[in-house]
């Protein structure tokens, strides 16, 4: 097949009737010439409003396609050669390995050992998807919280509840990306993120793609233990044995040889066991701030133009700003048409987090803004110092709420006022809120910093910095509060444990969490083979 790039379109008109019609312009052939089309990658080109376009990539099957890729007056055409993920060959072997946490990278851990035929014990310490969407519904309405199932835990991990955002800056020359989309397809998403600029799910579509791997997981011969937490790692000779774990109140040991920890970066209570345990962890450094709703029509209008907003899909957006040589402020899990969510796991603690369905509908858009974090808060040299720091600032966000998520519009937040009443917009959130004063919960330093940074975000976007933009606090949950250091065989000291996404400290979302749950499946697979 052929490649063609920068293809331009107007967004008011059938996208693949116009896309035949440039093709054939381009190598210059009748429509009915080409046999297929197929596209590899669409975004959303308004940087010069009010004309905005649709910009394809795609690839095209024609007849006789040498003579086009040898004709030098075609130009920004090319041999088009899909990147195949090689799947590891079967292997036969008694041993059978746990894998802990059913995450994204727990899930695609125990996805790929699945397809070699290891038959992977997985443990997760929550809930079915559609029994853990239950739980969190119910801790919405009424504020009681169940600590092993919530936002943070259960399968699908943290990212179940989230926009769902699958694009990633991880370098994919192994094809892993790509393969991680098509088994979401394959297993119930739409086949539309194969090719977006920025692939989401939605949490309502999530909730059946990772039930359904699951299922997959278990007709291959695997098994996957809900309401089963790890509380300790069997260890002798400097090598894993195997996991202790309470599954309904009653004490399990399950043996091997190999184990992947994939435990999510919300795990605190296994993190101290670990710590206990004397296995190598490190402080890390990360961010956190405040989740910022504005209207999505607003965001709409500044990105498309008059004439756009309303025919384009929902508009997002990334900012970066450094207000002080010390601090760096962005934006993060920008969520489209979505809601504020209290994403609690710890009684008297509280953290907020952004989810969206697939249609992304509510009528606002929130991001979180936060401000990198480390020595200056805590001791890097304490491998829990950053999970110390992270309970302090949610105990401050539970306590200014009273368990309820704390809000308080910007120009209120500036004044050290407690908002009183919604502007011109309301808040979209899923859990109980109420007005509070979130000034208490960070050092002047910090705020100072958020406040530097929303200026130059006003540059950027006009209207951002709004005074009746809504704040909830608090957003700490944007990576882990720890590494646990693994070489290049991707265990840790312990002979036979592999450190794993992004509560091991490897990943920053969904796609890169499952990408690296695959070159951690990948490696234990070459350990056996």
């Amino acid at each position: 097949m052929i490649r063609i790039d920068n293809l331009k379109t107007d967004p008011k008109k059938d996208l693949m009737a116009e896309l035949y019609k440039r093709v054939a312009k381009h190598l210059r052939v009748g429509k009915e010439e080409i046999l297929s089309l197929k596209i590899l990658k669409r975004s959303i080109d308004a940087r010069k409003k009010p004309a905005v376009f649709y910009i394809s990539s795609v690839a095209v099957e024609i007849a006789n396609e040498e003579r086009f890729l040898q004709n030098k007056k075609i130009k920004g055409i090319s041999l088009y050669q899909e990147k195949i993920y090689r799947l590891a060959s079967e292997i036969v072997s008694p041993v059978r390995p746990i894998v802990v946490g059913l995450g994204p990278a727990g899930l695609f851990s125990a996805y790929l050992l699945a397809l070699a035929g290891l038959r992977p014990i997985v443990l997760e310490r929550g809930k079915k998807a559609t029994e853990r969407y239950k739980d969190v519904q119910a801790f919405f309405d009424t504020g009681v919280l169940d600590p092993s199932s919530n936002v943070q835990f259960g399968e699908g991990g943290a990212g179940t509840f989230s926009d769902g955002k699958l694009q990633t800056g991880v370098k994919d020359k192994n094809g892993r990306n790509r393969f991680v989309l098509k088994t979401f397809v394959e297993f119930g998403a739409p086949e539309e993120i194969l090719w977006q600029a920025k692939p989401h799910i939605g949490t309502d579509r999530l909730i059946q793609v990772v039930s359904n791997m699951r299922e997959r997981i278990c007709e291959l011969g695997g098994e996957v233990h809900f309401n089963t937490q790890m509380t300790s790692l069997l260890i002798r000779e400097e090598k894993i044995c195997g996991v202790r774990g309470i599954c309904r109140g009653v004490e399990r040991e399950f043996l091997s040889p190999h184990v992947i920890l994939a435990i999510g970066h919300s795990a605190r209570d296994t993190f101290e066991r670990l710590y206990e345990q004397k296995i190598p962890m490190k402080a890390k450094e990360f961010a956190v701030g405040f989740r910022i709703e504005h209207p999505q029509e607003m965001l709409d209008r500044v990105q498309y133009g008059e004439v756009y907003a309303g025919i384009l899909p929902v508009s997002s957006y990334k900012l970066v700003g450094h207000p002080s040589e010390d601090r760096g402020v962005y934006s993060f899990c920008m969520c489209p048409g979505g809601y504020v969510v209290n994403a609690s796991s710890e009684e008297g603690h509280l953290a907020v987090n952004g989810m969206s369905n697939y249609g992304r509908e509510s009528g606002n858009a929130n991001s979180a803004i936060v401000v990198s974090v480390g020595a200056g808060e805590y001791d890097l040299n304490d491998p829990l110092g950053a999970l110390k720091y992270q309970r302090k600032i949610e105990k401050a966000a539970y306590e200014a709420g009273g368990g309820r998520i704390p809000q308080q519009l910007y120009g209120d937040y500036i004044a050290k006022r407690t908002s009183t009443s919604y502007g011109a917009f309301s808040s979209c959130h899923k859990g109980k809120t109420t007005f509070a004063d979130l000034n208490p919960i960070f050092s002047q330093e910090i705020r100072e910093a958020f406040l530097g940074a929303m200026d130059l975000f006003e540059k950027k976007i006009p209207g951002y910095s709004r005074e009746d933009a809504i704040l909830s606090g608090v957003e700490s949950r944007t990576s882990s509060p720890v590494r646990i250091p693994r070489g290049e065989d991707f265990m840790c000291e312990i002979k036979g444990l592999y450190p794993c996404g992004e509560g091991a400290g490897y990943a920053g979302g969904i796609t890169s969490a499952a990408m690296d749950g695959i070159k951690v499946a990948e490696a234990l697979i070459s350990a056996l083979d």
